[in-house]
């Protein structure tokens, strides 16, 4: 059993681990840096899609599946389809992604990238120990992509919910979609208690994704994820005839949780597994390329790895949110339909985004329910 030894250990190879490889890689301040690179399967398949908005041309551009100009949301009392320029909504495949990242990252002299299933991590101080199926491998920084769902489910400071959804990659035997449009949240089907829309990407008139999506407690039973979609091709889409190409299937963690709790002085969890997925929304690789960009230039000053992560307003405003959402699951049509009936969908982007001004901010919880949030704010100041 070997104990090579590391500067840098990055375990997992999906999207967190393959962008912070190739940052560290092309930056030369790293060159004299060892890097292991540790995934259980080298050959990934195509097991996700990933889509965020951005303004203009981005660094992704070149292995996009697809792009909207205009975006739908709607419920059984209103509908509303908006340009959304100067951004488009972009669509990135898995299988392309890794492909054009395993072959940055094969170019970089100092990354090794090895196949082994993780069975141990333990932090010995000066030096974290990584013990896979066939090696122990020493590492100075460690940066772990492997999420722990255990630590959210014991505690009951912060409120835990799931984004989880099925979607078909369907084939139509008539045109049925708007190829420019993209379905963000239809709230049309019954919402059963809970938060429940379904969310269209067509890449064609006759070819789409057709994704039933939840955001609550508690995961379905497949058959009831595809009964939903099967309703909605058949009675909103007016689809009868169609063919089922593929199939996802997803569970994000929606939580304000304080993943900095399992972070030390060299180490730190990424993407997924270190609270980077927007808790209000889900939306996970854009912020896993910007925590990226702020985590290179971090890194250069040989910080302890647990003082990268802070807390701004908002995460405050996720909190709330999910305070809703988790005390009443089913209000979040409400919430997210005045939402986007009432601000432009620019101005919405650039608060997920992070990037607005406290008066933008000011905006928009003004266009949603305001009782709800009063109500959540009072609740939580006398908790945190």
């Amino acid at each position: 059993m070997s104990k090579a030894t590391y500067d840098y250990i990055i375990i997992g190879a999906g999207a967190s681990g393959l962008l912070l490889a190739d940052a560290l890689g092309k930056d030369s301040f790293f060159s004299e840096k060892s890097i292991l690179l540790l995934d259980k399967d080298l050959n990934k398949p195509n097991d996700r899609t990933w889509c965020f908005w951005e303004k203009g041309r981005g660094a992704f551009d070149a292995i996009l599946h697809k792009t909207w100009d205009h975006i739908f949301v709607g419920d059984d009392h209103y509908s509303k389809r908006t340009p959304i320029a100067p951004y488009e909504y972009k669509m990135i495949r898995a299988e392309d992604f890794y492909h054009a990242y395993r072959d940055k990252i094969n170019h970089h002299a100092n990354i090794t990238f090895l196949e082994g299933n993780v069975k141990n991590i333990k932090d010995m101080g000066h030096e974290v120990m990584v013990s896979t199926d066939a090696d122990t491998f020493k590492g100075k920084r460690i940066f772990n992509s492997i999420f722990d769902y255990k630590p959210l489910l014991k505690q009951t400071r912060y409120p835990v919910l799931k984004q989880h959804f099925i979607g078909w990659f369907v084939k139509t035997s008539k045109p049925t979609f708007d190829r420019n449009q993209a379905t963000f949240m239809d709230f049309s089907v019954p919402q059963k208690g809970n938060t429940r829309f379904m969310y269209v990407l067509p890449f064609s008139e006759t070819q789409a994704l057709v994704e039933y999506t939840l955001f609550s407690k508690e995961v379905l039973p497949d058959h009831e994820y595809d009964e939903a979609i099967k309703t909605y091709l058949n009675d909103d889409l007016n689809c009868k005839e169609y063919e089922i190409i593929e199939k996802e299937k997803g569970s994000i963690p929606m939580s304000c949780y304080d993943f900095n709790l399992h972070n030390s002085t060299n180490m730190l969890h990424i993407g997924v597994a270190g609270g980077w997925a927007k808790p209000s929304s889900g939306y996970t690789f854009m912020r896993t390329v910007h925590k990226t960009q702020a985590l290179i230039p971090f890194l250069k000053k040989d910080k302890p790895l647990n003082t990268f992560s802070k807390r701004d307003r908002f995460w405050f405003y996720d909190l709330l949110l999910l305070d809703i959402l988790y005390k009443d699951n089913h209000k979040g049509r409400l919430i997210f339909g005045q939402l986007f009936k009432n601000r432009t969908p620019q101005k919405i982007f650039a608060f997920l985004d992070e990037k607005s001004t406290i008066w933008q901010d000011l905006s928009i919880i003004l266009a949603c329910p305001k009782k709800e949030f009063i109500k959540a704010f009072v609740r939580r100041i006398f908790l945190i």
